[in-house]
C-alpha cells in the first residue's frame, strides 16, 4: 500500500536547509495496509475509471483515506442541507463553518503544511520517462509500483476519442498524444492490443498527421530519444548567451520558467544527442508517421503543427528568422567557429548546474528538472551530480485515485499554507484552532529563505531572494512575488494573536526582508510580475517558438501579483507606519494604478495564470480595496461589481470554465453549472467591494 510521507530525506545524495520541510514523497511498503483500507482504495480508484469521462479531476482521495487514519476528526456537529426555498440561517452558515473547518484542519500535514496535487498537464511525465529511458535508470528509479500507477494515470486520461490532451480536461491534441502513446511504449505496452488504448490512441496520431506535427517540445523529446531527427526542429542556439547583456534577445531577460528550460535544450540541440536506438525506437519510428521514416521531409516538418496544437501561431518573422538561423548554424560545427560552441557548450552547463546546486536539485520546474538531469548524465553518466538528480525525483510525483502523476513544481505547499491560514483567521472561531495555526505558523517561518543564492546574482541572471518566500519549499528557493507578498500578510495577521497560541511572531528584520524582496519586484509600470523584473520588451513575444504556450518570453506584470503585493505591504505598513513609508506608499500608488490601467473595458481583470476572469477580477478588486480605493470613490471597482453580477447564474452562483483561458472571453461551464470556487471568487470580490448580501 501506498502512503505519504512528509519532511523526510533518507539519502546523503539529499542536501536541505531546513530539515526537508514541506518534502511529500510517496512510497510503497507491501506490508501497509488492512484488507479493509486496501478495498477503500481499490473503491476509489475502480469509481474514477469508471466516471472518468465525466469528471476528469481527482480528489486526492488516497491521501484523504490515509489522513482520515492518522488524524481522526469526529464531527459531532450535524450536516446542514438548504434546500431551494429554505432560508439560510445564521445557525446553517456557523454549523457547516465549523464542519469544514474541523474537516479541513485534519488534512494538514505534521509539519505544518497542507499536502495537495498539482498535476493537470500531460506533457509532464513523459519528459522524465524519456530521460530515464535514455540514462537506463527507469526500471531503477521507478518501481513496478510506480511504473503501474503512472500507467494508470495515462490510461485513466485518455479521452474517449483515443487521444490525450494537453492537460487533463482538454480535447486531444498532437502533443499530449504523441508523448503519451511514447511514454506507455516505454512503460512496456504494445503497440497492438487489438483495439485497445494503444491501437486507439496510434489511430489518433496518424489519423490527425502523425508525429510530425507535433509541437516544438513535443519534437524536442522525440528527437533525443531517437524518434525524430534532429533536422525536423528550429535552431536552439546556445551562443545566444554569450551576446552582450544590452541586446533584448539574450536569454537573461528572458522569464525564468522559458529560461531555464531553453538553456538546457540548446545544450542538447547543439550537441544533436540521441540517445540508444533500441528495438523499441525502431519500432516506435514505425508507428508514428506515415512514411517510412528514412523518406521523411525534416525540412518540411520542421513547420509542421497540428491545428488542435497551434495556441500561439508563428508569425511571418520567425518564418524568416528560422530559416536563416537553419542556414547559419552548421557553421558552429566547423573550425573556427566550433570553438565558440565550445564555449558556448560549457557556459551553458556551468548554469545548469547552478540552478541544480542552488535549488538542491529540485530545480525550478519539473521540465527544466528532467532536461537538467539529461544533460548531467550526457556530460557524465557517472556524476554526482546526475545521482544527485535521480535522489529527487520523488519529490515531483504525487498519487491519487487516477494514478501517478508529475507535478509542475514539487507542490503547492508555502501558496497553499498562508492561503489555508488566511481562510481560518477569517472566521470569528480561529481561537478554537490555535495547534493548527502554531504548526501552519512554524511552516511558514521554515519556509522563507533566509539567504541570497550563492555568488554574483547578476552573472546568474537571478533576483534577490532573501527574505522571499517560494511557491513550494525553502529547499526550491526560487523567489515568487505573490508567494512573497502572501507570506508576509499570513506572518502579520498571525503576529496579532497570542504567542501562546500561534507561537512566536516572525523577527522583525525578517519582515523588513520580505518588504525589500516585495519592493524590488516592481516595475517601472507599477506592476509586479511572477519570479523576476521584467527584463525585456513585450513585443518579444513574437519570438515565441513554442507554438502552444502564450506570453512566455518576458515575465509580463500581472493583476494577481501585483494585488498580493499591495495587499501585503498596505497590511505591514499599518503594523509598522514608519518603514520605508515613502517607498511603501509609492510602490502602492504606483501599483494601484497599474492594476486601474490594465481593467478590461467590460470590467473584469484577466487571471494570466489560466485561472481568469472570476480570479483575476478578485485580485484586481481586492487590490484597488487595498490600496484605499471603495465602491463609492472608484469606477473599476463599480465596472468590476457589474461585471460579476452579470455573470451569475440562475441558480445564483458562477460556474467559469477553464475554457475561458482557452477563448480568452468568459465561458461558463457546460449546462450552465455553477461551481464553488468561482462562487467564492465572485463573492469575496464583491464582498470585498463592499457590497452585502440581502
Amino acid at each position: 500500500m501506498w502512503k505519504l510521507k512528509i519532511a523526510e530525506g533518507g539519502s546523503p545524495l539529499l542536501t536541505t536547509i531546513n530539515s526537508h520541510v514541506g518534502r511529500q514523497i510517496w512510497e510503497f511498503n507491501p506490508e501497509l495496509g488492512s484488507a479493509e483500507e486496501i478495498a477503500k482504495v481499490e473503491k476509489a480508484r475502480d469509481d474514477f475509471q469508471k466516471n472518468r469521462f465525466k469528471i476528469k479531476n481527482s480528489a486526492d482521495l488516497l491521501l484523504r483515506l490515509q489522513f482520515a487514519k492518522e488524524n481522526p476528526v469526529e464531527l459531532r456537529l450535524q450536516q446542514m442541507k438548504v434546500g431551494e426555498d429554505d432560508q439560510v440561517t445564521d445557525e446553517v452558515v456557523t454549523t457547516s463553518l465549523r464542519r469544514a473547518l474541523s474537516f479541513f484542519c485534519s488534512l494538514q500535514a505534521h509539519d505544518g503544511h497542507w499536502p495537495a496535487d498539482f498535476g493537470s498537464p500531460m506533457f509532464l511525465m513523459p519528459g522524465l520517462i524519456i530521460t530515464l529511458y535514455i540514462t537506463g535508470a527507469l526500471n531503477i528509479v521507478l518501481s513496478p509500483e510506480h511504473q503501474r500507477e503512472i500507467r494508470r494515470f495515462l490510461y485513466n486520461h485518455q479521452n474517449e476519442d483515443g487521444g490525450w490532451g494537453f492537460h487533463i480536461e482538454g480535447h486531444s491534441s498532437m502533443f499530449g498524444s504523441v508523448l503519451s502513446y511514447v511514454t506507455l511504449r516505454l512503460l512496456g505496452e504494445g503497440e497492438d492490443d487489438g483495439g485497445g488504448a494503444m491501437t486507439m490512441g496510434r489511430e489518433w496520431i496518424l489519423d490527425h498527421g502523425g508525429a510530425t506535427y507535433t509541437a516544438q517540445w513535443g519534437k524536442f523529446w522525440l528527437s533525443v530519444l531517437g524518434v525524430f531527427d534532429w533536422a525536423g526542429n528550429n535552431p536552439l542556439l546556445p551562443e545566444l548567451m554569450l551576446l552582450p547583456y544590452f541586446l533584448p534577445i539574450h536569454p537573461g531577460r528572458m522569464w525564468i520558467l522559458s529560461r531555464t528550460v531553453y538553456l538546457p535544450m540548446a545544450y542538447l540541440y547543439a550537441k544533436r544527442f540521441v540517445g540508444q536506438i533500441t528495438p523499441v525506437i525502431l519500432s516506435l519510428r514505425e508507428e508514428l508517421y506515415h512514411l517510412p521514416y528514412e523518406k521523411i521531409d525534416w525540412n518540411k516538418a520542421r513547420n509542421q503543427c497540428a491545428k488542435v496544437d497551434l495556441y500561439v501561431p508563428r508569425p511571418l518573422v520567425q518564418d524568416f528568422m528560422w530559416a536563416t538561423l537553419k542556414n547559419i548554424e552548421p557553421f558552429f560545427h566547423y573550425w573556427p567557429v566550433n570553438k565558440l560552441r565550445e564555449k558556448a557548450l560549457r557556459n551553458a552547463m556551468e548554469h545548469i548546474h547552478y540552478e541544480d546546486e542552488s535549488s538542491r536539485y529540485i530545480c525550478l520546474g519539473s521540465v527544466n528538472k528532467a532536461i537538467n538531469m539529461l544533460c548531467c548524465w550526457v556530460e557524465d553518466p557517472n556524476s554526482e551530480a546526475f545521482r544527485m538528480h535521480l535522489e529527487r525525483i520523488y519529490d515531483y510525483l504525487w498519487l491519487a485515485e487516477d494514478g501517478m502523476k508529475m507535478r509542475a513544481y514539487n507542490g503547492t505547499q508555502l501558496w497553499d499554507t498562508v492561503l489555508a491560514i488566511q481562510a481560518i483567521m477569517s472566521t470569528k472561531f480561529s481561537k478554537d484552532y490555535g495547534p493548527t495555526l502554531r504548526k501552519a505558523h512554524n511552516f511558514i517561518k521554515q519556509t522563507q529563505t533566509l539567504e541570497d543564492p550563492p555568488g554574483k546574482l547578476s552573472y546568474w541572471y537571478r533576483h534577490i531572494s532573501k527574505g522571499s518566500w517560494a511557491f513550494s519549499t525553502a529547499d526550491n528557493g526560487h523567489p515568487v512575488s505573490d508567494c512573497t507578498a502572501e507570506g508576509l500578510k499570513t506572518a502579520l495577521m498571525l503576529s496579532k494573536v497570542s504567542p501562546e497560541v500561534v507561537g512566536e511572531k516572525l523577527e522583525t528584520e525578517r519582515l523588513h526582508d520580505a518588504v525589500n524582496v516585495i519592493l524590488s519586484f516592481m516595475n517601472k509600470n507599477g506592476g509586479f510580475g511572477s519570479y523576476e523584473l521584467q527584463k525585456s520588451y513585450s513585443w518579444l513575444e513574437m519570438l515565441n517558438p513554442s507554438e502552444t504556450f502564450e506570453n512566455i518570453i518576458v515575465d509580463h506584470p500581472c493583476v494577481e501579483c501585483t494585488s498580493a503585493s499591495i495587499q501585503a505591504l498596505a497590511a505591514f505598513k499599518k503594523q509598522y507606519p514608519m518603514h520605508r513609508r515613502d517607498e511603501v506608499e509609492n510602490c502602492i500608488r504606483k501599483a494601484a494604478a497599474f492594476i486601474e490601467k490594465i481593467q478590461r473595458p467590460d470590467g473584469s481583470w484577466y487571471g494570466s495564470w489560466g485561472i481568469c476572469f472570476t480570479y483575476g477580477t478578485w485580485f484586481g478588486v481586492a487590490g484597488l480595496v487595498a490600496a484605499g480605493r471603495t465602491f463609492s470613490n472608484s469606477s473599476c471597482i463599480r465596472k468590476a461589481c457589474n461585471f460579476l453580477l452579470s455573470k451569475q447564474l440562475l441558480s445564483g452562483g458562477w460556474g467559469e470554465s477553464y475554457l475561458s483561458y482557452q477563448n480568452k472571453t468568459y465561458t461558463n461551464l457546460k449546462d450552465g453549472k455553477s461551481h464553488a470556487v468561482n462562487t467564492a471568487w465572485a463573492m469575496l470580490a464583491l464582498l470585498g467591494a463592499g457590497q452585502r448580501c440581502r
